[in-house]
């Protein structure tokens, strides 16, 4: 036990004498550049800076205000083509999910798009050139679609996104308080809607 007592004191003793030669940042020794860096280094009570993107003032809680009858909906490319597969009118089909009024809006790269596609696709550009259908402006280069309705629907909560890209979908579900508005059998369908525009009442 004695032998014990004596080396944990020998440890304790050794570990001070450490302590005691390690230069204090105010010994002269210590050139002025150095002495700057030890004290930035261990300076905690300094306040960090954490940029984080500020919050839409739209949502409240997970629920977006600023959502609500008319509908202001932004429609895909993809979306436009599904529609005319299944023969499906529109608005009418918008309408007839949401029970309200519904504005569908195109934007010029969504046009572009469409323009590329060639003749095959002439029925699309033709539904909309229809004057219930809103014109967005695009002030990007290009013309992808998708990277311009995220960026769209991230700045502005007051869309619906109808697209049937499951690439698209996965992107706008990690934006909150933006639904998605789908091509299902012979009607439209919408995911994550706010309770209280909900179209079909729970019972």
């Amino acid at each position: 036990m004695g032998n014990n007592k004596q080396k944990g004191k020998k440890v304790a003793l050794q570990k001070y004498a450490q302590l005691k030669r390690m230069i204090s940042l105010k010994d002269n020794r210590l050139k002025e550049a150095d002495r700057v860096k030890k004290t930035e280094k261990e300076d905690s009570s300094k306040p960090k800076l954490i940029e984080k993107p500020q919050q839409s003032s739209a949502l409240f809680f997970s629920y977006n205000t600023q959502l609500g009858p008319p509908f202001h909906i932004i429609l895909d490319t993809n979306f436009i083509n599904f529609s005319i597969k299944n023969k499906l009118d529109i608005i009418k089909c918008m309408m007839d999910c949401l029970y309200a009024k519904c504005i569908p809006y195109i934007t010029e790269c969504v046009r572009g798009e469409l323009e590329k596609m060639g003749q095959k696709y002439k029925l699309a550009l033709k539904i909309i050139k229809d004057d219930r259908f809103e014109r967005l402006s695009c002030m990007h280069k290009g013309t992808y679609a998708d990277d311009c309705i995220v960026n769209r629907v991230t700045q502005h909560k007051c869309y619906i996104v109808a697209t049937n890209d499951k690439e698209l979908k996965r992107r706008i579900r990690k934006i909150p308080g933006v639904p998605i508005m789908s091509v299902s059998i012979n009607r439209y369908q919408i995911e994550r809607m706010p309770d209280a525009f909900e179209p079909t009442t729970k019972k």
